[in-house]
């Protein structure tokens, strides 16, 4: 399972807190690349939903990941 920014963007608006099955349902409907239905269908089969993109894919970055600096500072 292989994800990039791109991919993980098409879930962005899935209707969090998740199961696999919903995400699935959801990517199908919005018309989502295969390469995402293809790591949708290497999770785990849980009954338990995902809360979040962070719960699958761990090392996806989060606003916290940014170091914006003040604009007056340089």
């Amino acid at each position: 399972m292989i994800w990039t920014m791109e991919l993980a963007s098409y879930l962005e608006d899935a209707p969090w807190p998740a199961t696999k099955e919903e995400l699935i349902d959801y990517a199908v409907r919005t018309g989502t690349p295969i390469e995402v239905l293809e790591n949708l269908q290497e999770l785990e089969d849980s009954d338990e939903p995902y809360e979040s993109m962070e719960e699958i894919w761990p090392d996806y970055p989060t606003d916290e990941d940014f170091f914006y600096e003040d604009e007056g500072e340089y």
